[in-house]
């Protein structure tokens, strides 16, 4: 306890790592109150309906990722997840189209462009997107819900341009944080949303537990002993690598020798993050399509039943599914070997070119498997929960989208205090060895 109170004081010593925090914590702020700012027109006391839609499936992920602005019928309501799809386009763009691959070798100036693209295709999502929440707000709200003069096509349009900008600003937000303040800003913008809903869930959980006359009191810290070993299984999960030896050839240039030293090439058993758990949430909702129908309402009611053994199975089957898609088109083994070759690295026992790319290949594919169902599991867990008797607000940290980017962006942030603290002679934040961040959300 002492050596933490010390590095606390090690970080409010160093004058630039201080302001960081300070301007960050400002700008979050901001985010926090523009969540219950809400759109011009609307009446704030009929949102009811619209809070308990938005509460489960994709629009339950919508509102987590918008710290429940989307419930609350906020200027930001649409939050960043405009602005990841949009990323997500440009990188499997990047995957595809000859014009996007040398943009992403151009190095600081294409990255620029394509930061650019990613804004313009944003922009075009939100045109999309806007107007669709803005006619669901009509189809969930009361009609006394809007004022009189706020009704028709022109309020749509004005209802829309306020989504746009709200969506821009939260953009910008996080570039300001990630250029002069502490960490990747729209991650940190996405957990301090997630973290938001933790006090009433806890709250709830508490609230029944406690009413409860049979051992209430002792499941809530079972749940609580749990919920620490879930997150320290997840952290494992995030952090595992795989290190691969690379061998650099020596050169000798005048009088000085470059190279002859042996690196490491870390490949993450987790490369996809927490993108394989979003994208089976969505596909997840297809059913729901069929439910009108009569011939397919039955299995329509069995994959929409988040506790059941058939939802359950399948988004498993899903989540493993994408996490060797998304596994596949972020880690390319063809490039990973073209730029060891040109820097003069091989991997011991391989030649340079096509068999250090089949063996990097064979590698991920190994250790895809466990990392996908180790990450299958993981978006499951809240289920389990919920079964064992968990309110479904709090067991939602047990597990899933939540859980990933807690663990993910946390580590992330405290390897930049770390890196801080070690460029200034002081102790990092553990006691032996490094904080290991992680490469991406």
């Amino acid at each position: 306890m002492k050596r933490f109170f010390q590095t606390l004081k090690n970080i409010w010593k160093i004058d630039e790592l201080r302001k960081r925090i300070l301007y960050t914590l400002a700008l979050l702020a901001v985010f926090r109150l523009g969540c219950f700012i809400v759109i011009p027109g609307i009446d704030a006391a009929q949102l009811a309906n619209l809070q308990n839609q938005s509460s489960e499936g994709l629009l339950g992920l919508l509102n987590m990722f918008s710290g429940g602005a989307f419930g609350n019928a906020s200027i930001f309501a649409l939050g960043v997840m405009p602005y990841i799809s949009a990323s997500i386009v440009i990188q499997l763009l990047g995957v595809m189209i000859p014009f996007f691959q040398r943009l992403q070798r151009e190095g600081e100036s294409g990255r620029r462009k394509m930061n650019q693209y990613t804004r313009v295709l944003t922009i075009i999502i939100l045109a999309i997107q806007g107007p669709a929440y803005v006619a669901n707000l009509h189809a969930q709200l009361p009609a006394e819900a809007f004022i009189s003069s706020m009704q028709g096509l022109w309020y749509g349009a004005f209802a829309t341009i306020i989504l746009i900008g709200g969506t821009m600003f939260v953009m910008w937000l996080g570039e300001r944080i990630t250029d002069r303040g502490l960490g990747n800003g729209i991650s940190l913008i996405i957990m301090i949303g997630i973290i938001a809903r933790l006090p009433s869930a806890l709250w709830i959980e508490i609230t029944e537990k406690f009413t409860q006359t049979t051992g209430g009191i002792l499941m809530f810290i079972i749940e609580l002993v749990v919920l620490f070993f879930v997150f320290i299984a997840t952290i494992a999960l995030v952090q595992a690598v795989r290190k691969v030896p690379v061998q650099y050839a020596k050169r000798i240039v005048g009088n000085k020798q470059y190279g002859g030293v042996r690196q490491y090439i870390p490949l993450k058993i987790n490369a996809a993050g927490v993108m394989p758990i979003i994208f089976a949430q969505a596909m997840m909702l297809i059913p729901l399509l069929f439910s009108r129908f009569d011939v397919t309402k039955g299995l329509s009611a069995v994959l929409n039943n988040p506790v059941g053994f058939w939802y359950n199975f399948t988004f498993a089957l899903m989540v493993v599914i994408f996490t060797y898609f998304y596994t596949a088109i972020t880690v390319n083994p063809t490039n990973m070997a073209e730029e060891m070759k040109k820097n003069g690295g091989f991997i011991p026992g391989y030649k340079p070119g096509k068999q250090t790319s089949n063996y990097l290949d064979a590698i991920m594919s190994r250790i895809t498997l466990p990392g996908s169902i180790f990450l299958a599991i993981v978006a499951i867990l809240p289920a389990f929960a919920q079964l064992l008797g968990v309110n479904n607000q709090f067991a939602s940290f047990y597990g899933g989208t939540s859980l990933l980017i807690l663990v993910g962006v946390v580590l992330d942030t405290l390897q930049h205090i770390e890196s801080h603290l070690l460029m200034r002679h002081y102790d990092g934040l553990m006691k032996t060895g490094r904080l290991q961040g992680r490469a991406g959300m």
